[in-house]
Order: C-alpha cells, then sequence, then structure tokens
C-alpha cells in the first residue's frame, strides 16, 4: 500500500511538472510571441515614418518647383522686349543738350530711337555742361545728358523756382593722368588731395623724380572741375591755380600733358570714357601720350568702374525738370534711355550701363 501510494504521489508530481513545464512553454512562447508583435509594430511604425518623410519631401519639393517655375514664368513676363521700331521722328523728339563728354551717348540715343543715321549733329546745338544747365532751368531743352550739378547751377535753379531733377543713366569714372614718361603710377587719395591743395609740389614725394608738380585745373562750371570739387577734394581746399594752369577744355589738358617740354612734370584731370574712348577717336597719337593713374592701386577700367572698385566713381546723368510729369516728353524719354534698350545703347556706345 506504501509502494502505491508513493508510485501515486511520484505519478502526481510527475504530472505536475508536466504541468508546469507546459506553463513555462506556454509562457515561453507568448514572450516570443510579444517580443516578435513589439519588433513587428517597430517595423510597420519606422516604415510608415519612412513612407510619410518621402510624401512629405515629394510634396515640398513640388511646390517649391511650382514656386520656382511661377516667379520664373513672372520673371519672364517681366521682362523687357528689345526692339529696333523707331520711337521717334527727328520733329517730334524731345530737345536734348548734352556735355562734350555725353554727346557721343546722346548721338547714339538719337540714332537708336529714331531709326536714323545721317542726323545732322553739327549743326544740332550741343552746347556743354554749364550752357546746358542754363538751357534747361530756362525751359529751352526738355533733357539734359551731364555730369552733376554744381552749386551755382543749383542756384540758378533755385532762383528760378526749379528743381532738377537728376537720374543717373551710365556709369563713369573721374581719372587722373600723367605724361607716359613719368615713373609714377599710382597714388593715393590723399596724395591727390594733398598735389591740389599745395601740400605736395614736388613728384619726389610720391615716388617720382625731383621736379615740380604742374597741376592742371579746369575753369568753374566745367564737368570736370564741379566733379574735381564734389568727387576729390570734398571738404579740403584746392588751390587757387596760376593763370596758366587753368585749361579751358579738357582736349587742352591732354595736350600740355602729353606734350614733350613740360608734359613729364604735369598731372591733369578727366572723365574715363573721354580720356581714352572719345579721345583717341580724337587724336590716337595724343592719346597715346599720357597713361591713367591707378587710385589706391586700382586702376582705372570698366570692370572696376562698373562695379565701384575704383575709388572716384560717379555717373553722367539725365538731368530734367522735377515737375515735370509721367506723361511730359522729358519723362518718357528719360525712362526709354533707362530701358533696356537704352542702356543697350549705351553699352554699344562704350559707356558703362547702370542697369
Amino acid at each position: 500500500m506504501e509502494n502505491e501510494e508513493k508510485k501515486e504521489n511520484i505519478d502526481v508530481k510527475e504530472d505536475n511538472k508536466v504541468i508546469d513545464n507546459g506553463k513555462k512553454n506556454n509562457n515561453n512562447k507568448k514572450e516570443s510571441l510579444s517580443i516578435f508583435t513589439n519588433i513587428l509594430i517597430i517595423i510597420i511604425v519606422i516604415a510608415a515614418c519612412i513612407g510619410a518623410y518621402f510624401l512629405i519631401t515629394n510634396l515640398y519639393l513640388k511646390n517649391s518647383n511650382t514656386e520656382t517655375d511661377t516667379l520664373v514664368s513672372e520673371s519672364e513676363e517681366k521682362e523687357e522686349t528689345i526692339t529696333s521700331e523707331p520711337l521717334y521722328t527727328m520733329e517730334n523728339l524731345p530737345k536734348i543738350d548734352a556735355s562734350l563728354a555725353t554727346q557721343p551717348l546722346v548721338q547714339a540715343f538719337m540714332k537708336n530711337f529714331t531709326a536714323t543715321d545721317n542726323i545732322d549733329f553739327d549743326s544740332y546745338g550741343f552746347s556743354n555742361t554749364h550752357p546746358g544747365y542754363v538751357k534747361l532751368i530756362n525751359d529751352e531743352v526738355d533733357l539734359i545728358v551731364v555730369t552733376s550739378p554744381s552749386d551755382e547751377e543749383l542756384q540758378l535753379a533755385k532762383e528760378k523756382g526749379v528743381e532738377l531733377e537728376v537720374i543717373p543713366v551710365v556709369k563713369e569714372g573721374f581719372v587722373f593722368y600723367v605724361n607716359s614718361d613719368n615713373k609714377v603710377n599710382n597714388l593715393t587719395v590723399e596724395q591727390v588731395q594733398d598735389i591740389y591743395s599745395g601740400k605736395i609740389r614736388n613728384w619726389k614725394e610720391v615716388g617720382g623724380e625731383d621736379s615740380d608738380i604742374i597741376a592742371y585745373q579746369r575753369p568753374t562750371n566745367s564737368g570736370s572741375q564741379t566733379g574735381m570739387l564734389n568727387l576729390v577734394m570734398k571738404d579740403k581746399p584746392l588751390m587757387s591755380a596760376p593763370k596758366e594752369n587753368l585749361v579751358e577744355t579738357m582736349a587742352q589738358i591732354i595736350n600740355l600733358v602729353s606734350s614733350y617740354d613740360n608734359g613729364k612734370d604735369s598731372i591733369g584731370y578727366s572723365y574715363y570714357y573721354y580720356a581714352t574712348t572719345m579721345y583717341e577717336t580724337i587724336d590716337k597719337d595724343v592719346a597715346s601720350g599720357i597713361k591713367l593713374l591707378s587710385i589706391n592701386g586700382v586702376e582705372p577700367n570698366v570692370k572696376n568702374i562698373k562695379s565701384e572698385k575704383y575709388p572716384f566713381t560717379t555717373a553722367y546723368y539725365i538731368v530734367i525738370n522735377k515737375a515735370d510729369g509721367p506723361d511730359s516728353p522729358a519723362r518718357k524719354l528719360a525712362n526709354q534711355m533707362l530701358s533696356a534698350r537704352g542702356q543697350k545703347v549705351a553699352l554699344d556706345a562704350g559707356y558703362v550701363p547702370v542697369k
């Protein structure tokens, strides 16, 4: 009996062991299933995130491209078409005056805007900077293309009750030049100011030979003299030039500086276009007798003038009566000079466009 009871107890224990093992196996299966399920969920979440990322990115790129296409389309729509159709006849062209250095520019505008090549410019009646301002203020012309107004010209306009509107049309550089045999190739802004205020009087003080500097100047109200005062000297005093150093025209200064006798010791100033492109057409041999000076180590050339890296960068200006309305002949002509067509005309004529 005892043996049978023991056997039964052993069997019960074995059964309980089997049951416990079964429970353990079931628990292990449940744990494995739970881990698998969690991993599966993680994979699904990651896949969903990746899918959402690509979907959002594609939508963004699509929208960005649409916006870019829209901007390009708008830009293309705004892009100005350049035509060669005549805008005026010589009879209805507004009356224009110009300075000496801007006459080739104005002539190019007139030829292009009227689609006429055989204009008699000799009899047209261009004057120069100061007479041009006087004509505009007195309402004798509609528009002038010149350098910036002098204090005297601004005062004259004020006395006549005229407010001038000054609009850049092409960029320009105010340049200094010496004889091609002069050893000096560069001056600083301060050295130029000191030469023309009388502080520096000998070339050896700026790296040249031991000889007195002959510093030529232009008359008051000439375009280049106004440039000298406003662009270069500013608040520095300009010395009074001896009578023999005061030269009436830009061409005369170039002739004097390029000459064999006193030219080696002299210095003059002008505008880049006149001293290079324009004067070479007047007298190429004389033009080869001068050299333009770098200022602060920057050479005056088209690239440096356009970028305004050259220190004495300025402009030629359209000047009109500010009272002229949007439909006035002067205002319409000014807008055409500043249009894509007008700026291309300026570029083709050898000037540096402002646009």
